[in-house]
């Protein structure tokens, strides 16, 4: 049983939403929110590679890198190595764009963790960032515990 009621989740779901009304202004939507994220952590990915990392189809990629290039979040550069295909980049513009979503972010975390005195917010922040990093040492892992959970039917503390 998840004794946590999916919280985590949760709590990203709300911050998500205030996020994308928030920089709905700038006019991206979530799904372009990807594309950027995965060209800005992958500078010189191609368009294949943008469909492998967020699992979007070559269209949707495809409609998605034309507009952000239209809009200056993203440029296009010859692939010295294959002259079929082009490498894509951040510009400076996506740089500030991730910049202010990550302000909004820690924004809405600082308001949600006000009415906790200090010993608390140490003590969550502590724990959290100690899941953080187990989540992220699996994510590098190749999730394989918990595709062996999945294999085995799950796993809730009964065997």
């Amino acid at each position: 049983m998840d004794m946590t009621r999916r919280a985590i989740t949760k709590i990203a779901r709300e911050v998500s939403k205030f996020t994308v009304r928030t920089l709905r202004a700038d006019g991206i939507g979530t799904a372009e929110f990807d594309v950027i994220h995965a060209v800005r952590k992958n500078p010189g990915i191609t368009q294949a590679g943008v469909c492998k990392v967020v699992g979007l189809d070559k269209g949707a990629v495809a409609r998605q890198t034309a507009n952000l290039e239209t809009k200056g979040y993203l440029v296009r550069r010859k692939n010295p190595m294959d002259g079929r295909s082009q490498l894509l980049f951040a510009t400076e513009k996506a740089e500030m764009l991730k910049n202010s979503k990550a302000r909004i972010e820690g924004l809405f975390y600082e308001w949600l963790l006000e009415p906790l005195g200090e010993p608390d917010r140490q003590e969550f922040t502590r724990i959290l960032d100690f899941l953080y990093q187990r989540c992220k040492a699996e994510s590098k892992a190749n999730f394989i515990e918990m595709n062996e959970r999945i294999q085995d039917g799950g796993h809730d503390g009964e065997q």
